[in-house]
C-alpha cells in the first residue's frame, strides 16, 4: 500500500519518539534533559550498560553512538517490534487516533504532483526576491527599513515583493510549468472573464512560508495599498499547505527551542521576524487564523510551556482567552501554556524596536500562568457584592475547570482557584491599634503586623500540634495496602488518592508509585509497585497488625466490605486534617469572632461525625459551642484559645486588657 507524502508528514508530527522509545528502555537520568527532549539511555538494539542512544525528541530523531542504528519513530518500531513498514505505521496511527487514508493506486502520481508543487513555489519565491530589488518596489523596501528590517535581514527571511501588475504566471509557464499546477499551487486564480489566470498577490510584501522541514509550501503577504479589501493574504489550501496546521517559523523555532531559548507565540509575520532578529529566535506565528488545535499540539511538541504573546488591545485580549478554552480539555502533565500580554496597543514588533530585547524580556519574565489568565476573565471589571453573583462565579469556574480531561491537573486548578477566591472575598481585618512596623504579608493575602503573633504557649496546646500523627500514619497504611490488596477499587478512589498527601515518607512514595500505575491492569500492580519500590516497602507497609486486620486486608475477595472500608477511613483521615487546619487558620486570624467560634465548632462536629463507630470510650467527647462534640484536650484547647483571644494574648488589637 503507497501512502500519500503528506500522511506520513502528520504522523511524525502528532507521534512523540520519545513516548515510543520510553516503552522499551530506561532513560539515563544524568544525562537526559526532558524539558528540551533530548533524552539518553542505553541502546535497545545492542546489548551495552553506557548510555549511547539518544532520542531528539523535538527533531522526531535517534542515533546510537555505539552501533549506528538511527531513523524516526516508524523506523524505531519497525526495528524494534520486527515489524514491517505498513505495521509500524498503522500501529503509531492507533496510537495517535489517525485513521489510515485509503488504499490510492495513484499515490505515487501524488506524490511527483507535491513535488512539482513544490518545486513551483520554490521558483516562485525566488522570483519575487528578484522583485523587491525593482524600482516598483522602492515604497515596499522604504516600508521594511522603518519596521527595522536591513537587506542581510530580508535575505534571511526570503522577503519578496508581488508587483502590482503581476507577471508571475507568465514567468512560471515560461520556465515549463503546467498552468493547471502553478493554479493548483495558490499563486494565480483563473479570470472569470476568460483569457490568461492573473497573479493572486499583487502589491504586497511576500513572506515565504516553509513545513517544519523546511520544504516551500506557501506565501503570507502584507498589502502596500491601505485600502485594499486585505491587509494580511495567506495562499489558500493547497496539497502542499492545510493552514490550520502550520507555523510560521517553525523550523528554525524547533531548532532554538532545542538549545533553551523559550517557545514564543507572536499574531504575525513581522512580529516573528522582529522577535527573532532581537535574539529571541524560538518564535511563531499562526497564519491569519486563531490557534487552532492541531498548532497547538505542534507548539507542545516543539517546548511542553509555549509563550502566547499577543497584542495589549481587546482583539488580543480575547484571541488569548480563545486560547485558554481550546487547551483545558488537552492539558497534560508538564504541557502548559504562559500568557504574556503586551503594554495597551503594541504588539511584540513595537515592543522590541522601542524598547530593545530588554523591554521583551520583561514582558516574558511576567508571563502568567494559564489558571491566572482563567481567574482574570471571569472576575475583572465585575462585581459580586451578592451571593447570587458569586455563585455565578463558582458555575462559571466549575464549568471550565470540569473540562479538564486529567484528573490531577483538573483537582490543581481547583486548589488554585478556591486560593484566589479566598483573596479576593475574605473579609480585610482591622490593623491591630498601636501596631508598628511594616508586618508581613501572609499566604492568603492579610497583612498581619508582627506583634500579633499568637501565643507560644497556645501553639503549644494538644489541638493546636499535629498530635495525631501516629494515628494518621496508621489509616493511610490501611488505605494504601486496602488499595493495593484490591486494585480494582483504584478507580473509584483516585481522586481521594490524589489528595492524600501522606505524612509518612514511605507512604508518600507508595502513594505517588500507585498514581503512576494507575491505568497498569489490576492483576499488575502489584508486581509494578513492588519493582519500582522493592519489596521490602511493601513487607514494611503489610507488616503491622492495624494493616492486617483492617477488613480491606483480611478479607480479599470481599471487594464490597474494602469499598466501605476505604471510604470510611478516608472519611476519618480527611476529617481529622480538616479540623486541624481549621484550628491552625484560627490561630493565625487576628481576633475571635461568632464566625470563628461556629467554624471551629463545626469542624470538630465534623471530625466526631466521621468518627462515629469507632470504638473509642464516648467519655472521652464532651459537648463543645453550638452543641459539638469535642474530645476533652479539644474543648480544653478550644477554651483556651478563647480565653487568650478576649483578653488579647493572642493579637485581638482592637481588645484591651482589663
Amino acid at each position: 500500500m503507497s501512502l500519500p507524502p503528506g500522511f506520513l508528514d502528520e504522523l511524525r508530527s502528532r507521534v512523540s519518539l520519545a513516548q515510543v522509545v520510553g516503552r522499551k528502555v530506561m532513560w539515563d537520568r544524568h544525562k537526559s534533559n526532558q524539558g528540551k527532549g533530548d533524552m539518553w539511555a542505553p541502546c535497545p538494539f545492542h546489548h551495552e550498560k553506557t548510555a549511547s542512544f539518544h532520542v531528539d525528541d523535538r527533531k522526531g530523531f535517534f542515533y546510537c553512538f555505539g552501533c549506528h542504528a538511527k531513523g524516526d519513530a516508524i523506523g524505531f518500531v519497525k526495528d524494534s517490534e520486527n515489524v514491517g513498514f505498513m505495521e509500524a505505521v498503522e500501529i503509531l496511527a492507533r496510537e495517535v487516533g489517525l485513521a489510515l487514508p485509503a488504499p490510492d493506486p495513484k499515490a505515487r502520481a501524488k506524490a511527483d504532483r507535491r513535488g512539482q508543487l513544490a518545486q513551483i513555489m520554490e521558483d516562485a519565491f525566488a522570483w519575487y526576491r528578484l522583485q523587491l530589488a525593482t524600482g516598483q518596489a522602492r515604497e515596499a523596501r522604504d516600508y521594511l527599513a522603518r519596521r527595522g528590517l536591513d537587506p542581510a535581514a530580508q535575505e534571511r527571511w526570503g522577503v519578496g515583493f508581488a508587483p502590482a501588475r503581476g507577471g508571475l504566471f507568465a514567468h512560471l509557464t515560461a520556465k515549463g510549468h503546467e498552468a493547471r499546477l502553478v493554479l493548483d499551487a495558490g499563486l494565480c486564480a483563473a479570470s472569470e472573464r476568460g483569457g490568461n489566470p492573473y497573479d493572486r498577490f499583487r502589491n504586497r510584501i511576500l513572506f515565504p512560508i516553509r513545513d517544519a522541514q523546511g520544504r516551500a509550501m506557501a506565501l503570507g503577504g502584507r498589502a502596500m495599498d491601505p485600502n485594499d479589501r486585505a491587509k494580511y493574504l495567506n495562499s489558500p489550501e493547497t496539497d502542499l499547505f492545510h493552514k490550520g496546521r502550520s507555523l510560521f517559523n517553525h523550523q528554525s523555532a524547533r531548532e532554538a527551542a532545542g538549545k533553551g531559548q523559550p517557545l514564543i507565540v507572536a499574531e504575525g509575520y513581522m512580529d516573528v521576524i522582529a522577535l527573532s532578529e532581537a535574539g529571541f529566535g524560538a518564535a511563531v506565528a499562526p497564519l491569519g487564523t486563531a490557534i487552532t488545535e492541531d498548532q497547538l499540539r505542534l507548539l507542545w511538541r516543539i517546548h511542553d510551556e509555549p509563550i502566547i504573546a499577543l497584542d495589549g488591545d481587546v482583539a488580543g485580549l480575547r484571541a488569548a482567552m480563545r486560547v485558554v478554552d481550546l487547551a483545558l480539555p488537552l492539558l497534560e502533565a508538564g504541557k502548559s501554556l504562559r500568557f504574556a500580554i503586551m503594554p495597551q496597543g503594541k504588539d511584540p514588533d513595537d515592543l522590541v524596536r522601542g524598547g530593545g530585547p530588554a523591554a521583551m524580556q520583561k514582558v516574558l519574565g511576567n508571563a502568567i500562568p494559564m489558571v491566572r489568565l482563567l481567574w482574570q476573565r471571569e472576575t475583572e471589571g465585575r462585581s459580586f457584592d451578592s451571593p447570587e453573583r458569586k455563585a455565578a462565579l463558582d458555575a462559571a469556574l466549575r464549568q471550565a475547570i470540569g473540562r479538564i480531561r486529567d484528573v490531577s491537573i483538573r483537582r490543581h486548578y481547583g486548589e488554585d482557584i478556591k486560593r484566589l477566591r479566598w483573596e479576593l472575598f475574605a473579609p480585610r481585618r482591622p490593623r491591630p491599634a498601636g501596631g508598628s512596623g511594616p508586618g508581613r504579608w501572609r499566604g492568603d493575602g492579610f497583612r498581619r503586623s508582627a506583634e500579633a503573633q499568637p501565643d507560644p504557649a497556645t501553639r503549644a496546646s494538644l489541638l493546636a500540634q499535629a498530635s495525631g500523627a501516629v494515628e494518621e500514619e496508621m489509616r493511610e497504611a490501611v488505605i494504601l495496602a486496602g488499595l493495593l490488596t484490591h486494585p480494582a477499587l483504584l478507580p473509584r478512589f483516585e481522586d481521594d488518592l490524589e489528595r492524600l498527601e501522606p505524612v509518612d515518607r514511605d507512604h508518600a512514595a507508595l502513594c505517588r508509585t500507585i498514581l503512576r500505575h494507575v491505568d497498569t491492569p489490576p492483576g499488575d500492580l502489584r508486581a509494578a509497585v513492588e519493582d519500582e519500590l522493592g519489596r521490602a516497602t511493601l513487607e514494611k507497609l503489610f507488616a503491622p497488625r492495624h494493616v492486617a486486620i483492617a477488613p480491606a486486608i483480611r478479607n480479599p475477595q470481599d471487594v464490597e466490605t474494602a469499598a466501605t472500608c476505604l471510604a470510611e477511613e478516608l472519611a476519618k483521615l480527611f476529617a481529622v486534617r480538616a479540623a486541624r487546619r481549621e484550628l491552625a487558620e484560627a490561630l493565625e486570624e487576628e481576633a475571635a469572632d461568632e464566625g470563628l467560634t461556629w467554624r471551629l465548632a463545626q469542624a470538630a462536629e465534623a471530625r466526631h461525625r466521621a468518627q462515629h463507630g469507632q470504638s473509642e470510650d464516648r467519655a472521652e467527647y464532651e459537648t463543645g459551642p453550638n452543641g459539638a462534640r469535642m474530645r476533652r484536650e479539644e474543648r480544653a484547647a478550644f477554651d483556651d484559645l478563647l480565653s487568650r483571644i478576649a483578653y488579647g494574648k493572642t493579637g485581638g488589637g482592637d481588645r484591651n486588657t482589663p
